[in-house]
C-alpha cells in the first residue's frame, strides 16, 4: 500500500511541475500580447492626437477670424448681443430643468 501512495505522490508532483511550466509559458505569452496591445493602443492614440492637432492648427486662423467678426458685431450692436445671450441662457436653463 505504501508503494501505491508513493507512486500517486510522484505522479501528482510530476503533473504539478508540468502545469507550473505550462503556466509560466502562458504568463509569458500573455505578457507579450499585452505589451503589443498596449503599444498598438498607444500608437493609435498618438496618431489620432497628431491628426487632431494638425486639423486644429489649420483651423485656428479661421476660428480667430470668426471670433473677431463676432466681437466686432457685438461691439457694434450691444443690445442685440445681450438679447442673443439671454436667449442662449434661457435655452440652456430650459434644457437643464427639463431633464429633472
Amino acid at each position: 500500500m505504501a508503494s501505491f501512495s508513493t507512486l500517486s505522490d510522484i505522479d501528482l508532483d510530476k503533473q504539478v511541475a508540468a502545469l507550473t511550466r505550462e503556466l509560466a509559458g502562458l504568463k509569458k505569452a500573455v505578457s507579450r500580447r499585452g505589451g503589443a496591445y498596449y503599444e498598438d493602443g498607444r500608437d493609435a492614440a498618438l496618431d489620432t492626437y497628431s491628426d487632431l492637432a494638425g486639423r486644429l492648427r489649420d483651423a485656428v486662423p479661421a476660428i480667430r477670424k470668426q471670433g473677431r467678426v463676432i466681437e466686432k458685431s457685438a461691439r457694434d450692436h450691444p443690445a442685440a448681443a445681450a438679447a442673443v445671450g439671454l436667449v442662449v441662457v434661457g435655452l440652456v436653463a430650459s434644457l437643464l430643468f427639463s431633464r429633472r
